[in-house]
């Protein structure tokens, strides 16, 4: 059976989140938790994901936020085979990061590998971590196939994202190659069905 695995980005995913509901509505999600999820560094969330990764024969990944970029370094490293494709949503870019929270996080540079298994980069016209462009280049750069979802900030509670049924329905048709055929210039627009206080 194939594991998918909800990692989350800098200060994890608080109750309420869209991956918290995913991993209580996903029997097969597993939550890579990390041991301090306040101050990243990349060698430590990557040791802690790839101990949760040897501990499945293949792996789905539900990546967000700095989460994505965690994934991306895995671009050159043995366990990627195990990965069988990944749902990455509102990478950031680590230079508005460090504006944002300066001297919190330490991932080295940019990954700029491109991806050895299948991948989905969603992002935002308004998200205060990556610009559109930034986006479009990232998903480039990884070989990603990218879909941009309009004025929906990050991606998180704070922008109105709690359950999210679009992610599912994303994250089937990235697991589905036969209906994966998402054109790059193609625009979906939000539906968020379900939003927090």
């Amino acid at each position: 059976m194939c594991t998918t695995l909800i990692v989350p980005g800098l200060n994890g995913s608080p109750p309420g989140h869209w991956q918290d509901h995913w991993l209580r509505d996903d029997p097969t999600a597993k939550l890579v938790d990390q041991d301090d999820w306040q101050c990243p560094v990349l060698e430590d969330w990557l040791t802690r994901f790839e101990t949760a990764l040897a501990g499945a024969e293949e792996a789905y990944v539900v990546a967000h936020s700095l989460g994505c970029l965690l994934i991306a370094n895995m671009a050159s490293r043995p366990l990627a085979t195990r990965i069988k494709a990944a749902l990455l949503v509102a990478p950031a870019s680590l230079e508005k990061v460090e504006a944002l929270h300066p001297c919190i996080v330490r991932f080295g540079s940019f990954p700029a590998l491109t991806l050895p298994f299948p991948s989905l980069v969603v992002g935002s016209t308004t998200d205060p971590y990556m610009d559109a462009e930034e986006v479009a280049g990232t998903a480039g750069l990884w070989g990603s196939e990218l879909v941009n979802l309009g004025a929906v900030g990050h991606l998180n509670i704070a922008s109105g994202f709690g359950r999210w049924p679009q992610g599912y329905a994303l994250f089937e048709r990235l697991i589905r190659p036969t209906s994966f055929a998402l054109d790059h210039s193609e625009r979906l627009v939000s539906t968020k069905t379900e939003q927090v206080a």
